[in-house]
């Protein structure tokens, strides 16, 4: 497959400091790719440069194997961008809002009709289609602000947080309609800070930090990056604080914690002693009700590598 997008050397300077800094990768057709980061990595910023909608000081940018410049209109009505806040006219209905933002692609009445129904069907709004948005739910509103992106069939697609504060019931019906994008052909790159709906969707991951790529490749790649072995969760009734650092002396343990009932045992990568704790429970009389073991995630991939200081 060949690459729908390539960036060479990107940089984008906001007074002396680097937004971006000297960023290069490419996204191949038919790719979903997570580009995930903190909050101030950079994620806004690349994608703002991308689209030709901020200026950057070095880099290239090519989409669909052409130079991409703020007139580049032949390319950017091949490209859908949902970004995070909801951007719809309160005026018109579901329907009309889709097919005003699609009719600036798409001037055959008739394609655009069949696009308009096909984009109502996609993202489940096909009983809300004469709502106006102040009538409908956040859910609801994302999943119109989706389709009034994606009606005109780009091949490209960029998807910002699409389900930011939804219920579960309207996270699955987007992640379904995304997925059924990309079947139909459609490049798609995701950001978000669910790190499951990355495993979901995503044939390969970047994380950002400081405009730079800390890691990239494969959920199961990523993972294998992680210095930890295993985390173990057991919930006990009660737990000393001198039985937490008994357990913080174990040579295989990375971390201990006990809280909520709920005694928490990181090992160090290419370390278990699961009997050794268990061991350890019963001479001290600890009773136990449940025992959970989990390999490291996405998550804490990526704690490890940008930290887990809280960001602005």
């Amino acid at each position: 497959m060949g690459n729908i997008l390539e960036i060479i050397n990107l940089t984008k300077e906001y007074k002396g400091i680097k937004a971006v800094d000297g960023l290069s990768f490419e996204v191949k057709e038919g790719e979903i790719l997570g580009l995930l980061g903190p909050n101030g990595s950079g994620k806004s910023t690349t994608i703002n440069c991308i689209l030709s909608l901020l200026t950057y000081q070095k880099g290239i940018i090519k989409i669909f194997g052409e130079d991409m410049e703020p007139n580049s209109y032949d390319i950017k009505e091949k490209i859908g961008v949902v970004f995070q806040d909801v951007a719809v006219f309160d005026e018109l209905t579901v329907e009309e809002n889709i097919d005003y933002f699609c009719g600036l692609y798409i001037s055959n009445k008739d394609t655009r009709k069949r696009y308009v129904d096909e984009a109502i069907e996609l993202v489940n709004l096909k009983e809300f289609k004469k709502f106006h948005p102040k009538q409908l739910s956040g859910g609801l509103l994302r999943r119109l602000n989706i389709a009034c992106g994606i009606a005109h069939k780009p091949k490209l697609i960029f998807l910002d947080e699409p389900t930011v504060a939804v219920d579960p019931q309207s996270r699955n019906s987007i992640l379904d309609g995304i997925k059924r994008l990309n079947k139909d052909g459609a490049t798609i790159i995701y950001t978000t800070h669910y790190m499951e709906e990355v495993e979901i969707l995503c044939n390969r991951i970047i994380i950002l930090d400081k405009g730079k790529i800390l890691a990239s490749g494969t959920s199961a790649e990523l993972k294998a990056l992680a210095n930890i072995e295993e985390k173990v969760t057991v919930e006990v009734e009660s737990f000393s604080k001198n039985q937490l650092a008994e357990i913080r002396k174990f040579t295989t343990v990375e971390e201990a914690e006990y809280k909520d009932n709920n005694l928490t045992v990181i090992y160090k990568k290419g370390k278990n002693n699961l009997d050794k704790l268990l061991d350890f429970l019963k001479k001290e009389n600890v009773h136990y009700n449940s025992i959970f073991a989990e390999r490291p995630t996405l998550n804490d991939v990526f704690l490890e590598l940008t930290g887990k200081d809280l960001r602005d």
